[in-house]
């Protein structure tokens, strides 16, 4: 089941439901949020779902952590509907209107790693950042590809990957359309692969515990990633390990309320039906 994972300050780790989540007040504003893995340009991004989160979700510091614009699969063949547009619009207005917008390249969009250090319609672009917390924690902020032995070392072996996981996304979609008419909750074929497959989870681990390793030996209290499409919250090796998933499958970001609350958000938009809701520690979850 869906669950939200929830650090307050200086305090452990809980998870709240999902529910009340999908229902919440509009104009709600945050202190800051994370996304990433948006994947712009691809039929498996889920930019209504996305735009429904960020007008429930004002915020006033936005990190864009990586992939949000899937320049891979633009080279292949171009695909930008009305609402992608939207999404671009919706950041350029939020930096507009006072909101620190920073962007933190990925692997699909590497392209616009060549900016560090440069802004444009008030969005900073950066390499990596670092977020200091209402309590004074300080996050590194850093997409994740880097520790990705499969990017840095066989990248023709990425890109297969990539045209799978299309191909996977595309099959999920139709799966998802019966579902729909059937009455029952959007279900995710990866996911459910990813959890089945020893591999893939071994994958996961590594990743993990190398991008925490590496916040840790850098001395920071904490890291915020994507790259790997798994929306996590725990803490590894007295690190604060946050992964704030994708908005082509899980529908994630995480959140930092007014009073230095960490929340892991799994977005259900209004005019779905919100995931059953579950409450439980990450004690019970692991």
């Amino acid at each position: 089941m869906a669950f939200d994972a929830v650090i307050p300050p200086g305090g452990g780790i809980a998870a709240a439901g999902a529910q009340e989540l999908a229902h919440a007040s509009p104009g709600r504003r945050v202190r800051t949020v994370f996304v990433s893995d948006i994947h712009l340009g691809t039929p498996g991004c889920q930019a209504l779902a996305l735009l429904d989160f960020l007008k429930h979700h004002p915020c006033e510091q936005l990190y864009l952590v990586g992939d949000i614009v899937d320049g891979w699969q633009l080279r292949k063949r171009w695909f930008w509907p009305q609402p992608h547009n939207d999404v671009v619009q919706k950041l350029l207005r939020a930096a507009r209107k006072g909101c620190r917008v920073i962007y933190v390249p990925g692997n699909h969009d590497e392209f616009a790693r060549q900016f560090d250090g440069q802004s444009f319609g008030g969005i900073e672009v950066a390499r990596e950042a670092v977020h200091t917390m209402a309590d004074g924690r300080r996050l590194w902020v850093v997409h994740g590809d880097d520790f990705d032995a499969v990017v840095q070392c066989a990248k023709w072996l990425a890109y297969v990957g990539d045209n799978l996981y299309e191909l996977m996304l595309r099959l999920n979609r139709h799966l998802n359309r019966l579902r729909g008419r059937l009455g029952l909750p959007y279900w995710s074929l990866s996911a459910y692969l990813k959890h089945k497959v020893k591999k893939a989870l071994n994958y996961v681990t590594d990743f993990e515990q190398a991008v925490a390793g590496e916040a840790r030996r850098r001395g920071y209290q904490g890291v915020v990633c994507g790259h790997i499409h798994r929306a996590e919250m725990r803490s590894i090796g007295g690190v604060l390990y946050c992964n704030d998933g994708d908005w082509v499958e899980s529908r994630s970001a995480l959140v930092e309320h007014l009073d230095g609350t960490l929340e892991l958000v799994h977005w259900a938009p209004t005019h779905e039906v919100p995931p059953a809701r579950s409450s439980r520690t990450l004690q019970e979850a692991s």
